[in-house]
């Protein structure tokens, strides 16, 4: 070894004036190519503040990269630079690594477009340290808790199913449950370009996620995840209503709906986009739901026509805003509505035709709400909610749990039987309120 750890330790923060030393991103992390769609794809999970501006890197048809241990962000751009001359993953990161004088500290993976892998962990990085590579990936951690994390990241990802974000995500959760980084965690980013580049880099960039600082950046991370789906349907639901395909549009937003109940402007923009397009009656019911939950969207929706999003039209206005709870006339500001026609006075009762004083009846009793169906769900408990217990079912779909569940934990393989529920303070999945849980194995 040409200098010592402390020696290179030395170098590192006395070469470099301060605010421009290399980042201690200590981390692990993955790079991979789907065989299947050709993206490409970086995750990581980090005991360092915003770790997404450092060591992921990503081109669409070009590459992607990991740098980290003592980072050297040179390695992102550069190494992309390379490969996008036509260099292989192993021939730009080889260049790069004979530069660095620091390259012992250096841990760094490359995949290129083809899927061909390339990674280095230095012999100072600080243990446990290592690396594994599969078919069109590779794994790599340092300042483990245990040489058991990159392992599991490697078997994480090759069983997991989904798209590649999914699978990631997946390594990066089976790294955690090893017990992660020692230092424990903070920060977190997920990033996924496309196949090939469209020439516009802003549109090549399928999914980027940063957590920078949280407590469960992990969680977090996934959570932010679904919601990206959720907006990806609502776009989807957009262009399907622009084709004229109502059917599907109901699907993609439904489905939207589902992955994010807890955000009430998505359904407020389907329903302003079904309304738009001429589907009046399919948008008021849920313009109706969307004011129930928050009283905001009546005041946008008198806006919207000075905007040209729904039709400067006083009469359509008013059949949506009739929808919100007691009503809420006046079509849109500066608008004036018709006068009524005068109600005649009416006229005065004489002790010959004044009716007879009657008792006020009683109001009749108020219905009461028919039970709700419940369906049974079998899966298991996962650490995936953020306010409410989550469970993964066996098809793969995210329920959030309300309720008795004395007794269970995360991990546990149970069924439950629940109603559901439309909204709720949980964030993610579909909300159960359990009414019976017990253990399948």
């Amino acid at each position: 070894m040409p200098r010592t750890a402390a020696a290179l330790l030395a170098a590192l923060f006395t070469a470099a004036p301060a605010g421009a030393r290399d980042p201690l991103a200590h981390t692990y992390s993955i790079v991979a190519r789907d065989p299947a769609t050709g993206q490409l794809g970086v995750a990581v999970q980090s005991h360092w503040f915003q770790v997404g501006p450092i060591v992921p890197w990503a081109a669409a048809g070009v590459g992607a990269v990991a740098t980290q241990s003592f980072v050297k962000v040179d390695y992102g751009p550069r190494g992309l630079e390379l490969m996008a001359a036509g260099h292989s993953a192993r021939t730009a990161l080889d260049r790069l690594l004979a530069e660095d004088a620091q390259r012992d500290v250096r841990q760094v993976a490359m995949v290129d477009g083809e899927g061909r892998v390339a990674v280095w962990t230095g012999p100072s990085c600080i243990a446990d340290a290592g690396h594994r590579t599969g078919e069109g990936y590779s794994v790599q951690a340092n300042l483990m808790a245990s040489d058991r994390v990159w392992p599991a990241m490697a078997r994480a990802f090759e069983s997991a199913r989904g798209d590649l974000a999914e699978r990631m995500l997946a390594a990066l959760e089976a790294a955690e449950a090893e017990g992660g980084d020692i230092r424990g965690r903070q920060s977190a980013a997920l990033l996924v370009v496309r196949a090939e580049t469209t020439g516009q880099p802003w549109r090549d960039r399928l999914v980027d996620l940063r957590v920078d600082d949280h407590e469960r950046p992990l969680e977090e991370l996934r959570r932010l995840l679904g919601i990206h789906r959720a907006y990806e349907e609502m776009n989807r639901g957009d262009d399907a209503v622009t084709e004229g395909k109502l059917d599907a549009a109901i699907a993609h937003y439904g489905r939207a709906a589902e992955l994010a109940p807890q955000i009430a402007e998505i359904p407020f923009w389907q329903a302003v986009t079904l309304f738009s397009g001429g589907h009046e009656e399919a948008a008021l019911p849920i313009f109706g739901q969307v004011f129930a939950r928050e009283a905001r969207w009546i005041e946008l929706v008198r806006r919207l026509p000075a905007s040209g999003l729904l039709p400067d039209d006083p009469a359509k206005l008013e059949r949506i805003l009739a929808t919100a709870p007691g009503g809420a006339p006046g079509a849109a500001l500066g608008t004036k509505l018709p006068k009524a026609a005068p109600t005649p006075p009416a006229k005065s009762a004489t002790p010959e035709t004044a009716p007879p004083p009657q008792a006020a009846k009683p109001a009749p009793p108020a219905a009461r709400d028919e039970k709700r169906p419940t369906v049974r769900v079998e899966g298991r408990l996962t650490a995936e909610g953020v306010e409410c217990q989550a469970m993964r079912s066996d098809e793969g779909k995210l329920y959030t749990l309300t309720g008795d569940r004395k007794g269970f934990k995360t991990g546990d393989r149970v069924w439950v039987e629940g109603e559901a529920v439309q909204f709720s303070f949980c964030m993610q999945g579909t909300t159960l309120k359990v009414v019976d849980i017990g253990r399948l194995d």
